[in-house]
């Protein structure tokens, strides 16, 4: 489908419960999905008939969605959801988590405080549980929202950390996480990443700035191994 009519996987607001977030989970669904294609117009009409709701939510919806780079809004001409990146934009991408995040996970290892690294231990465990209950369902958005959401909030918990309000700022809003799992989830990805994750946790624990640095570059640079080698990622 490319403009939010109905197709063959169901989205739907509950009753009783078409607010605007919800509007807003729902059609951030319908993107990652791909259900509303890349490049294609996204109708606030459309969409509305499909979620069952009133134009409104979902206009802002994807006023929202726009700040995230999920769709883009052209004059005259609405709403159309963002292009998938090719390679050269995710090239980019992880160019700038690994001038930025590497850095924050230094400044943050001396910094950080133990109820935070507990937090972080326990988002490990969450992104452990959450990513195993993905791997059984079909790959869709709503099988893996719970492990993208936790991934991303160990990365923010980190750079927030990191003393440097500017630098959590610049990781935040590149909203790596949204458009890396818009492309690829992959059986597998779990296990991996919890490793790489406790490898971090364990060096911001013992206060070794330069062990910490690393361990977040390695789990950045396999992140970007994981998708730019999969062969699924490089057929599309």
């Amino acid at each position: 489908m490319t403009d939010g009519e109905p197709g063959p996987f169901v989205y739907t607001v509950p009753a009783r419960r078409a607010l605007a977030d919800d509007v807003h989970d729902a059609v951030l669904g319908l993107l990652m999905d791909q259900v509303i294609e890349p490049g294609s117009r996204a109708s606030i009409d459309g969409i509305a008939r499909r979620l069952g709701v009133s134009p409104t939510p979902v206009r802002e919806a994807l006023a929202r969605l726009v700040s995230d780079g999920l769709v883009a809004k052209k004059a005259l001409k609405g709403y159309t959801a963002a292009p998938l990146l090719d390679s050269d934009g995710l090239r980019e991408l992880f160019e700038m988590r690994r001038l930025l995040e590497p850095y924050a996970t230094r400044s943050a290892a001396g910094e950080i405080d133990p109820e935070t690294l507990d937090l972080l231990d326990q988002l490990c465990e969450d992104v452990h549980r959450s990513g195993e209950a993905a791997q059984t369902g079909e790959d869709r958005f709503k099988d893996y929202k719970e492990f993208a959401n936790q991934d991303a909030e160990f990365h923010r918990l980190i750079a927030a950390h990191s003393g440097n309000t500017l630098l959590e700022d610049a990781i935040v809003r590149l909203r790596s996480h949204m458009h890396q799992y818009r492309i690829y989830f992959k059986h597998g990805v779990v296990a991996e990443t919890l490793r790489e994750h406790e490898a971090v946790v364990a060096a911001l624990r013992a206060r070794t700035p330069a062990e910490a640095e690393q361990a977040m570059l390695d789990h950045i640079d396999k992140s970007y191994e994981r998708i730019s080698e999969d062969a699924d990622y490089t057929a599309a």
